[in-house]
């Protein structure tokens, strides 16, 4: 039988913590789901967030896609499951996004957070030569993280040009909080930052031995720890029905996605950050529950809380250059080993798929799939169930 809840919340990061937060001051039953072990998503992994009080939590648990309205089916740490609910809160939150290049699956090339969820996780950094190479703020994050737990930061490598950087920089007075932030972060890489400078190819017998930069300057390193921005994960939203435009799922001012029953906050809906999701995850979860004063009380803080991600998308938009990077012979797609010259022919991400199998192996496009609309203009087109990997028995669950 289905587990029953007025409100279900997919994710506990920022958004889905405020959401269940303000669900539960007007709801009995709400359930709190997340694929991690513990709550506090990408950003605030290890640092030990609890859900609210009167929340129901399910971790290390996976919404494989929905069944019918009102109902979706969900992995538990392997036990199949369905969940019935009144309303649906997605804070499915975001993903990095990566740029082929020559050398790019080379072992120890992997993704700037990924690597700090690496070492968060227990992998020794202490003393390894590291370089994080790709654009924005996290750059800066991951890589002070990695300096405060001693590993030796050879470069930051933002590819942004010094003139615009230095320009957000400069409005980040109207931030106060995220100004100390980023003096308390440059302390420890004042020396190690540079802009209008990008890995270009990555070497190695086996594993990463060097890295090839932009600058034409070689560098020897243990770890390339690449980022280019992030992608909103709206592909549950794509199957449950809601429109998505440019992979963002729309919403209104009280985060109501198209479909009867749903809200969105956070990144599914465009990023933001964490002070814009914790936001949007409250008026999602005050509007879930009925409370639209609560709701709308919170407008002017959304707003305020906007300019900041708009100001860092202009900043740190991707320069065209990155897109010379790939060679014919570069993998674009990991899963199917498929190059990019066997992409060049198609002009549709469907073409693609059917005539290469690009974006279909285990991750479903979710890496190569930002890649190839970056390098040749093609989106990908939806989604498919189920949206992980799924047993028999668990697709099996519908029919019994």
């Amino acid at each position: 039988m289905p587990a029953n809840f007025e409100v279900v919340i997919v994710g506990a990061g920022p958004a889905g913590l405020a959401a269940a937060s303000a669900a539960v001051e007007r709801s009995r039953r709400v359930l709190l789901i997340d694929d991690n072990p513990a709550p506090g998503g990408q950003i605030w992994r290890g640092e030990g967030r609890q859900p609210p009080r009167g929340v129901e939590t399910w971790l290390e648990t996976q919404v494989l896609g929905p069944l019918r309205p009102g109902l979706l089916m969900a992995d538990r740490a392997g036990v199949p499951a369905q969940i019935s609910y009144e309303k649906l809160i997605l804070a499915t939150g975001a993903r990095e996004r990566f740029l082929p290049f020559p050398g790019w699956t080379l072992p120890s090339v992997m993704g700037a957070g990924g690597l700090q969820a690496l070492v968060k996780g227990g992998l020794a950094i202490e003393g390894k030569r590291v370089v994080v190479a790709g654009t924005g703020p996290l750059l800066l994050a991951v890589a002070a993280y990695l300096a405060k737990r001693n590993a030796r930061i050879l470069l930051v490598a933002e590819q942004a040009p010094r003139q615009r950087v230095l320009r957000f920089t400069a409005n980040l007075w109207r931030q106060p909080a995220k100004l100390a932030q980023a003096f308390s972060m440059g302390r420890y890489l004042a020396l190690k930052y540079r802009t209008g400078l990008w890995p270009v190819s990555a070497h190695g017998n086996g594993k990463l031995e060097e890295i090839l930069l932009s600058n034409s300057r070689r560098l020897a390193c243990d770890y390339l720890s690449c980022g280019f921005g992030l992608v909103p994960n709206s592909e549950l939203a794509a199957l449950l029905g809601c429109r998505i435009a440019t992979g963002e799922v729309l919403v209104d001012e009280f985060q109501r996605t198209t479909r009867e029953r749903i809200w969105c906050a956070g990144e599914p809906t465009g990023i933001g950050g964490a002070e814009l999701s914790i936001i949007e995850g409250r008026i999602a979860g005050y509007a879930a529950t009925g409370d639209r004063h609560s709701a709308t009380s919170l407008f002017t803080a959304r707003m305020r809380a906007s300019r900041f991600p708009r100001e860092m998308d202009s900043a740190f938009s991707l320069r065209p250059e990155l897109r010379r990077l790939v060679h014919p012979g570069t993998i674009i797609c990991r899963c199917e080993d498929v190059r990019f010259s066997q992409l060049t022919s198609h002009t549709t991400w469907r073409a693609m798929k059917l005539h290469t199998r690009c974006g279909m192996g285990p991750c479903q496009g979710r890496v190569c799939g930002p890649a190839v609309e970056f390098l040749l203009g093609c989106a990908p087109e939806g989604a498919r169930p189920p949206l992980y990997p799924a047993t028999v028995s668990q697709l099996a669950l519908d029919r019994q």
